[in-house]
């Protein structure tokens, strides 16, 4: 069972997405905030997997209640779900920590998956924000390429590979599989490879990943196996 809190300020909102998760028997929504400020204390005392958090919410707006909940409960994965798809918020969501970005207008179904996702760890963005990111990405990945491989050359051989597998979106479990270890040391794996990088999360270092070229030399020696 996926524990979920949700976060929004308007009523009928959070109504609607309640109706959603209470359509999935794995997912449980164990209480609802209507500000950041409640968010915050709310998570500390129910301690759910996955915190949905809108942006725009008194008190404590959304994108400031990300940086106290990656603070005060880092194992948490935060899901951002708005009708605010500005590259600015994006970028501040997933600088502060939040594991995906869904907006409000996309597909039941993108909810549900995001969710999932998050709270095995992986990260997760609805289509449209995924194609702003990469759209972002590529425009500047000349400019910063250099700079994110000078930082995966400290990482060892192992990390590389686990490294990768993150910027392809797999959780932790799916890593082990891949790789033939236990899930315990692929969390240790991913928590020296965020240290090492400096990344607050695994998307900040997905996209290291794909800044440096890993994802594409992964790509190429697949293609090249017999």
């Amino acid at each position: 069972m996926i524990r979920v809190l949700l976060a929004d300020d308007e009523t009928m909102i959070r109504a609607g997405v309640r109706a959603i998760l209470a359509a999935d028997p794995g997912i449980e929504v164990v209480a609802e905030a209507g500000d950041g400020r409640e968010a915050v204390d709310l998570m500390l005392a129910h301690r759910p997997d996955v915190v949905l958090l809108d942006i725009r919410m008194p008190r404590l707006d959304g994108l400031a209640a990300v940086a106290e909940l990656r603070r005060t409960a880092p194992e948490t994965g935060v899901l951002m779900l708005t009708t605010f798809g500005e590259d600015e918020y994006i970028a501040r969501a997933l600088g502060e920590g939040a594991s995906g970005f869904l907006l409000k207008s996309g597909d039941p179904r993108e909810l549900l998956a995001g969710i999932r996702a998050v709270a095995e760890g992986a990260a997760y963005l609805s289509p449209r924000v995924a194609h702003r990111v990469i759209t972002e990405l590529t425009g500047g990945r000349m400019t910063r390429a250099a700079a994110a491989r000078d930082q995966v050359s400290a990482l060892t051989p192992r990390e590389r590979d686990v490294l990768v597998l993150v910027g392809a979106g797999l959780s932790n479990a799916q890593i082990a599989r891949r790789l033939s270890l236990v899930e315990g040391t692929v969390k240790a794996h991913v928590s020296a490879i965020l240290t090492r990088l400096d990344a607050r999360n695994r998307v900040q270092a997905a996209i290291l990943a794909y800044e440096a070229g890993l994802l594409d030399a992964a790509a190429g020696e697949r293609t090249r196996r017999p």
